[in-house]
């Protein structure tokens, strides 16, 4: 009995000691901002590539496709142009405000990898509205606000309704149209075209070695297939991200 007291005292004893040194010294670190960031952030950014096949460029008449130019005005009422992309790795969308639909579930999977690549000056995203109309910037900007984009980089840009949706059809191959009796009015593409820092339009091979030359954003990564069994591209898209970024 006695050396079981002994064991408990000797416990106690210890317990105590590291109470005193220490617990202030956690304390302190939290105090002085010592903590970082990096030490709660997601795991997600430490991914890596499954492998060093370059991305493929999507090929017309013989030529690599570059994005062609462009200038909107984003939520914060400046001018945006594909310059301003110059030297960044960068996501395409087309979306807009009201959508009641397949919107939602893009931004939402645009902020996951938003989140997945956090202070990254060389990483952005690019969304374009459809409907410029009831989209003006103070709209957007309430609508970025909502879904907690924080990448100084990710522009939701409005404009002339013209020059987006020939941007859309023609620039990306993204279709857009006002549709009467859609829903919301409009239908568009639920795909994400991949930039790289030199605005060629990039992705993945598929089985054949074709480009594949878009990435379906509507299926999260945590749900990994719709209801149609369609599985998801989001995991392959944060990849490719990374591959552009790191590798070229």
């Amino acid at each position: 009995m006695k050396k079981t007291s002994y064991s408990y005292v000797g416990v106690s004893f210890i317990i105590l000691i590291f109470g005193i040194i220490v617990v202030p010294k956690i304390i302190d670190r939290i105090q002085n901002n010592d903590v970082t960031r990096t030490e709660s952030r997601s795991k997600d950014v430490q991914m890596t590539v499954s492998d060093d096949t370059p991305l493929s460029y999507l090929i017309i008449n013989g030529e690599a496709k570059r994005v062609m130019p462009f200038s909107f005005v984003n939520q914060d009422e400046k001018t945006i142009s594909n310059d301003d992309y110059a030297g960044k790795v960068y996501l395409v969308e087309f979306f807009f405000s009201t959508c009641p639909t397949i919107c939602p579930k893009m931004n939402k999977n645009l902020v996951d990898i938003q989140n997945t690549f956090p202070d990254r000056p060389d990483f952005g995203i690019a969304s374009f509205t459809i409907n410029p109309e009831y989209d003006t910037p103070s709209v957007l900007k309430t609508y970025a606000e909502n879904y907690g984009v924080t990448n100084p980089n990710w522009h939701f840009m409005t404009g002339e309704k013209e020059a987006i949706y020939n941007l859309a059809n023609t620039g990306f191959n993204l279709y857009a149209a006002q549709v009467e009796g859609a829903d919301g009015g409009f239908e568009h593409s639920g795909n994400f075209a991949l930039i790289d820092k030199e605005g060629y339009i990039r992705s993945r091979t598929d089985a054949f070695g074709n480009p594949k030359i878009y990435y379906k954003g509507i299926i999260s990564q945590a749900e990994q297939f719709d209801a149609d069994g369609e599985s998801e591209d989001i995991s392959a898209l944060k990849e490719d991200i990374l591959k552009l970024l790191e590798n070229e």
